[in-house]
């Protein structure tokens, strides 16, 4: 088989497969993209060659094993960090499998690879006194502090994604009256999210110091381009490095730019507004998804035990009258 099997074949699965016959989003190629980025650099590494020079018999049902692993242990990722990357190879698999009946074995050993089951912890969201310490943290006397500063209070305050907050440019915020701003999030679900008037305020200073062209990025980097998702997540994490300082519990916690949207709905939920409307701010495909942040509220669980305990009408436990029935009580 021709090296050049594996650069065709993943080539096609990108512009044919995803872009030309899925019509896929920009999120999910970029995910994708990164899947298969990652997958090279390693295998290159095993097999000792050049990314160019593998073809598709290097990639294995042992490589990709050897690779999750990496995944998970080297890199530190999450469970379902690795079941993403799972899916992406999937993917490409499959199509290589109707495009190469030849190679029908080989992929299906690939795609025979389960997905890797989870427990699903509670989920982590900041106090209001951690959310004040990780807002002061930048240093708003320098260029930097003051984007950083204000990212992450947009961030807190609207509940974007990593990549609806780096993909937001200046033709996506609307000021004045009703001030808000637009995004196409997950599903390719466009959808609009008020701003609080502090927030709008601190915005149109900001933007007011920025290029005036419309695709300009809100928060661009000191080179004046988007900033990548990976420079956020280390933007949120030297942060939090710095707000442990003065706030003790953040230590504890392994907050990253999503952990900044589980505290804006948590806010929200405990501020009393419906679970739905919450749902539609967050842009979640379902309602169900919303749900887990009702359990995930120690302190509305114990008002509601408050409530509980406080009825006058004395508690009585039913015992049967009849025999039987005490008897199955009694197994």
């Amino acid at each position: 088989m021709s090296a050049a099997n594996l650069a065709g074949h993943l080539q096609r699965f990108f512009t044919d497969r995803l872009l030309g016959q899925l019509g896929a989003s920009p999120h999910t190629v970029a995910s994708y993209r990164d899947t298969f980025r990652l997958l090279l650099k390693f295998a290159s590494k095993h097999h000792r060659r050049q990314g160019s020079d593998l073809n598709l018999e290097d990639l294995d049902a042992k490589l990709v094993t050897s690779f999750l692993k990496h995944l998970e242990h080297e890199r530190c990722n999450s469970t379902r960090s690795r079941n993403n990357r799972l899916s992406a190879i999937h993917a490409f698999f499959a199509y290589v499998c109707l495009q190469e009946p030849g190679l029908a074995r080989h992929c299906q050993q690939v795609l025979a690879m389960p997905f890797k089951r989870f427990e699903r912890g509670p989920v982590e969201f900041l106090t209001s006194e951690e959310t004040s310490a990780l807002l002061n943290a930048p240093d708003a006397t320098t260029w930097l502090g003051r984007r950083d500063q204000l990212l992450l209070q947009v961030a807190v305050q609207t509940g974007l994604r990593n990549s609806e907050l780096t993909k937001l440019r200046r033709q996506d915020v609307q000021l004045g009256v009703g001030a808000h701003v637009r995004c196409l999030g997950k599903g390719r679900k466009a959808r609009c999210t008020p701003l609080r008037s502090d927030v709008a305020a601190r915005l149109s200073q900001w933007l007011a110091e920025q290029p005036p062209d419309p695709p300009t990025p809100v928060f661009p980097t000191a080179s004046g381009c988007a900033m990548s998702s990976d420079a956020l997540q280390r933007l949120v994490a030297r942060h939090v490095k710095t707000a442990g300082k003065t706030c003790p519990s953040l230590q504890k916690k392994r907050v990253t730019p999503h952990t900044l949207r589980h505290t804006t709905a948590m806010d929200l939920l405990q501020r009393g507004v419906d679970i739905t409307v919450i749902a539609l701010w967050l842009g979640h495909e379902s309602i169900e998804t919303t749900q887990i942040y009702l359990h995930a509220d120690m302190a509305m669980k114990e008002k509601a035990l408050a409530r509980a305990t406080k009825t006058k009408v004395a508690s009585k436990r039913y015992r049967p009258t009849d025999r039987l029935l005490a008897f199955l009580e009694s197994l």
